[in-house]
């Protein structure tokens, strides 16, 4: 019986270094089966009890053994979860970065993703804008005779080409349409600038000096004439040569876009560096900073559009609408053809079920009015050099005292302008 003591002891001292508690006991528990086998076979006695009682003994040993080593070594399962708890989610591998297409914002927003940094957002382009509302219903509403009413009246051509452009084809400052011997920057300067000084000998065309109210800014600017300064005050052309050019002015005659180059309506004396800034825009490309002015730059390009018979593309037409919804009474500049007139329609008549008596007849005669005496003579109407006009042979006068009469003339055979007699 030393020997198995001496296993046991052993089977305690290996188990529990390899498994711990559990190991030990089943590890001895079978050094105890083997001995209780051997007492079994043998018979042989110990401490003066019979080997089969004995053996008998440790197999229960063994036995006893095995089940608490095995009951203890067994894992335990997980409690379920009670009501209110959540168990933990098996956490989603990370995502592997790719190189196909440039992040995202809101990738890069993303804490999960170990690939992307945040500071990298400054590298994107900036979020494209929400798209406008639809233009149809803030023009389907317009009424009268405004800019809102003139854009609704304007052709749309989404397919525009500016093949074969060549600004000088609109001749401006090349020709006198006027014909006051001035040319169209000048005329534009002395019109829009105040406190202006005029060159001598240049019978009062040339400006030498003069103060802005730019329009596009909402700043002063002071214009002296001079190689380094000229440039900081520009004629714009309110719809930009190389829009016209797409708009239709492709197809006229040279002497339709000299007169669109160098009409008082299509210019304006504004800031040098926002007209550079603007270039060939249109109004779904470039608004002027000033927001107070939007509304009148859309107007006259509305105006210009509308005279000259341009197209707008559905994007353009959308940005004027949206700005026009603002101010939807705005009208068109002076110079500018007229669309035709939207009348909103009436209110349907209230019905009732009430009918009044017929009114008796009578015979009574109206008291004859003393005649009208006849109107006094109008004064002279305002008028712009150049713009279009009419009836023909209508007579006006310019701020500046020149007088004017409405007629064709060789810069315009075919329709009647603004002219000295």
């Amino acid at each position: 019986m030393v020997l198995p003591a001496v296993g046991i002891v052993l089977a305690l001292v290996v188990g529990g270094a390899s498994s711990g508690a559990p190991g030990a006991l089943v590890l001895a528990a079978f050094v105890v089966l083997v001995g209780a086998a051997w007492h079994l076979v043998t018979g042989r006695r110990f401490l003066g009890a019979p080997g089969r009682r004995v053996g008998a003994g440790l197999l229960v040993l063994a036995l006893i053994g095995f089940g608490v080593g095995s009951a203890v070594a067994a894992p335990s399962a997980p409690p379920a979860p009670t009501a209110g708890t959540t168990s933990p989610a098996t956490p989603a591998p990370p995502r592997t970065p790719t190189t196909s297409a440039r992040p995202t914002a809101e990738d890069l927003a993303d804490p999960d993703d170990p690939a992307l940094d945040a500071g990298a957002a400054a590298d994107l382009p900036a979020p494209a804008p929400a798209p406008s509302s639809d233009a149809s219903s803030v023009l389907a509403g317009a009424t009268g005779r405004t800019a809102l009413v003139a854009l609704a009246q304007l052709a749309v051509d989404d397919s525009p080409s500016m093949a074969g452009y060549v600004r000088d084809a609109f001749g401006y400052r090349a020709y006198d349409t006027d014909r006051n011997g001035c040319d169209t920057r000048n005329d534009i300067l002395r019109r829009d600038l105040t406190d202006v000084t005029l060159k001598d000998g240049t019978n009062g065309c040339v400006v030498l000096s003069g103060m802005l109210a730019d329009p596009y800014s909402g700043t002063s600017i002071a214009f002296t004439r001079g190689t380094a300064t000229s440039n900081d005050v520009q004629i714009d052309h309110v719809v930009a040569l190389g829009d016209a050019w797409q708009s239709g002015a492709a197809s006229w005659s040279d002497d339709t876009r000299h007169l669109l180059g160098n009409d008082p309506l299509n210019l304006l004396a504004v800031s040098g560096p926002l007209n550079t800034q603007k270039g060939d825009k249109a109004a779904d490309e470039w608004l002027p900073p000033s927001s107070a002015y939007r509304c009148a730059y859309v107007a006259r390009q509305v105006g210009v559009k509308l005279t000259y018979r341009l197209t707008v593309t559905t994007s353009e037409r959308t940005a004027m609408a949206d700005v026009l919804a603002t101010c939807p009474d705005q009208p068109l500049p002076d110079g500018s053809a007229l669309p035709a007139a939207v009348v909103a329609a009436p209110p349907a008549p209230a019905t009732t079920t009430t009918t009044a008596p017929p009114a008796p007849t009578t015979t009574a005669v109206a008291p004859t009015s003393p005649p009208a005496p006849p109107p006094a003579p109008a004064a002279p109407a305002t008028v712009t050099a150049g713009a279009f006009c009419s009836p023909a042979g209508a007579t006006g006068i310019t701020v500046t005292g020149v007088p004017m009469v409405c007629g064709t003339y060789p810069a315009s055979p075919t329709r009647a302008r603004w002219h000295q007699p």
